[in-house]
């Protein structure tokens, strides 16, 4: 787990976290038009983001080859280009779908890019943030894939295939994957909800206020057993359009564009 610096959140700014957009595949609107909501947010909160956390997979699929990467996402990479030309911070984590990011928003967009969890005080509260794959009991099959995975020699054998095939098969993978077929949201309590479980583990060793992650699909807000921290799961873009909010001293889930949003586990 990686430590950063505090950050110290000036008067009247906010920090935010989103994950899970999952650009390049259909949901309830196409993924081009998902990408100019995003765009739409990004500029919104603009206005007042001390820092911006883009908490995984935000591409449905994607893989750096040394001079290509995939087509397309062009008004979102431009906004976040744009952002960063302002000076907002930006933090980039991999997910179980784009983990195959490695330096490209490094060093075209000056965006720190993490693979793992992190922890970070903000105004005297401490932050664990992560994209959450991988993490709490059970999962072993992906738990595997995933080392498979982030082995430098499959991502060496990887990049021999020709990017109109290689991409070109992961599309077709990531396609019938569920970021494409959405199960209806359920809240499975606090004995099935594997990231509550490791959350609270994780308190007995790591002291933190707020447990941050995405991968979860479903916005939730959920008090963990020492009757203070909370696990804030940030939802996905596919359905929900939710999005997380740190004001200096609280968070809260909010929906973008979507007045039907709800908050799961309260």
């Amino acid at each position: 787990m990686q430590e950063l610096p505090p950050h110290q959140i000036p008067a009247g700014k906010s920090v935010y976290f989103a994950s899970d957009f999952h650009l390049g595949v259909d949901a309830r609107v196409t993924s081009a038009e998902r990408e100019r909501q995003l765009v739409r947010w990004l500029e919104q909160i603009s206005q007042d983001a001390a820092a911006i956390y883009l908490v995984g997979d935000l591409f449905d699929f994607w893989y750096e080859y040394k001079t290509v990467v995939p087509k397309g996402f062009v008004r979102f990479l431009g906004k976040l280009a744009e952002l960063r030309d302002r000076d907002i911070p930006i933090y980039l984590f991999t997910g179980n779908h784009d983990m195959w990011i490695f330096n490209y928003f490094e060093k075209e967009f000056d965006i720190p890019t993490f693979r793992s969890t992190i922890r970070r005080e903000m105004n005297g509260q401490l932050f664990l943030i992560g994209h959450g794959d991988g993490l709490g009991p059970g999962d072993h099959g992906y738990k595997f894939i995933k080392r498979v995975f982030a082995n430098p020699s499959a991502q060496w054998l990887f990049a021999r295939l020709h990017p109109n095939f290689g991409i070109g098969l992961a599309n077709f993978w990531s396609g019938r994957s569920r970021s494409a077929n959405p199960d209806a949201p359920e809240f499975l309590g606090p004995e099935q909800e594997w990231l509550i479980q490791y959350c609270n583990r994780k308190l007995d060793t790591v002291p933190a206020d707020f447990f941050v992650f995405g991968h979860r699909h479903l916005p939730i807000d959920y008090t963990l057993k020492n009757e203070h921290s909370r696990y804030i799961n940030l939802g996905e873009w596919l359905t929900f359009n939710s999005y997380a909010r740190f004001d200096g001293q609280e968070v809260r889930l909010h929906f973008f564009e979507n007045d039907q949003g709800r908050v799961f586990g309260q």
